[in-house]
């Protein structure tokens, strides 16, 4: 790719997650990472010298002409602040998940944009990954007939096991709606569509938890969030999906993702990942294993929807990990505690197009080498 037709990109927050955006980013032309800032200079020295990069301040990255598009890593509290004065400053802001902590939030982020006429993108990016856009291949195909319904499950027993630096999980912003069903339903949205309705229950077995991982072992955390949540989503095509997201389980046998149709089944990859096996059965058949024929699959991409929202930037087109997406996805997970309080199923207002599947033409030619 011509150098004049790179974007250039910066990064605010240099914590865990960085360094996953940094190592896939060198697979994408488009991207010219022009520095690195966050609140902490010497954190984002510290993994400027890790990749070779300049160390800014927030105000210098926010006033560099050649930065266009800033991706938000800080944490999920403060990512409709930071992104507000992103949007301000003139350029382009990419979120890690969530878009916001919640509905209101992230829709005044996404009005912001509009009227400033800059464009919002925000991860989970996953749904772009050869396996899941594979399964999109499949779905539309019509294997499965018409969509009756699916499961989406992530359970385990905390993050405070592995993690560094865990309770934000556990904070306002935190927990595992918030923190995992990102994946399970941006690519729910991408394979079924808009979600019209959602009803749930959320419970908190634990008021604290003990971190058992270096280099906080021992402290306690105060947990403020529902750490076990499960419901039904009712999707706009008719299909049910059940869904289970729990930081409380010891262990479990469930497949991350299931879509169930009048004519089949298919077995979709873990969201949180790009790759992974794929499978499918077809009524009165037998299971079959379905090979990934799409691109980006064998690695962690996690910057592949920064690097389509670059390109979108160049060819004028709408960019596919988009913040109406991720808002559409804020609202169902915020509709999960208004129907655990209320005891209600909630209506979800907004609606939004399934994000355009990558096809083969534009892999090597557009978003990479």
């Amino acid at each position: 790719m011509a150098t004049s037709q790179r974007v250039g990109i910066g990064f605010i927050g240099c914590g865990n997650i960085s360094a996953a955006y940094l190592t896939a980013a060198k697979n994408f032309d488009v991207l010219d990472i022009r520095g690195l800032a966050d609140i902490r200079p010497e954190a984002a020295a510290a993994r400027a010298a890790e990749f070779g990069l300049k160390a800014l301040s927030i105000d210098d990255m926010l006033a560099d002409p050649a930065i266009e598009i800033i991706v938000n890593l800080t944490i999920p509290r403060v990512h409709v602040e930071v992104g507000l004065r992103i949007l301000a400053a003139g350029k382009h802001v990419y979120s890690e998940k969530p878009l916001g902590i919640s509905f209101a939030e992230g829709q005044k982020l996404v009005e912001a944009a509009h009227k400033a006429g800059l464009r919002v993108g925000s991860a989970p990016d996953t749904f772009l990954g050869g396996a899941h856009q594979t399964c999109r291949q499949i779905v539309d195909s019509g294997f499965l007939g018409t969509p009756v319904g699916g499961t989406a499950y992530f359970m385990c027993p905390g993050h405070e096991r592995w993690h560094p630096d865990p309770a934000f999980y556990y904070d306002l912003g935190g927990g595992p709606i918030l923190d995992m069903a990102p994946y399970y339903l941006t690519d729910l949205v991408n394979l079924y569509g808009a979600v019209e309705s959602v009803i749930g229950i959320g419970t908190k077995p634990r008021t604290e938890r003990i971190i058992t991982s270096a280099p906080r072992k021992g402290e306690t955390i105060q947990v403020k969030v529902p750490t076990h949540v499960a419901g039904l989503l009712r999707f706009v095509n008719g299909a049910v999906v059940q869904l289970s997201m729990s930081f409380d389980v010891a262990g479990h046998k469930h497949l991350p993702l299931e879509l169930y149709g009048t004519d089949g089944t298919l077995i979709v990859p873990d969201p949180n990942y790009f790759g992974g096996e794929i499978s499918r059965l077809k009524t009165g058949g037998e299971w079959e294993i379905v090979p990934t024929a799409s691109s980006y699959a064998d690695a962690n991409y996690r910057s592949i929807g920064v690097a389509d929202m670059a390109l979108a930037l160049r060819t004028n087109r709408p960019h596919r990990a988009s913040g109406d997406l991720a808002l559409h996805v804020l609202e169902i997970m915020e509709a999960f505690e208004i129907s655990s309080n209320s005891a209600k199923l909630v209506e979800i207002t907004t609606r939004v197009q399934r994000p355009e599947p990558i096809k083969s033409s534009l892999i090597g030619e557009e978003l990479g080498r």
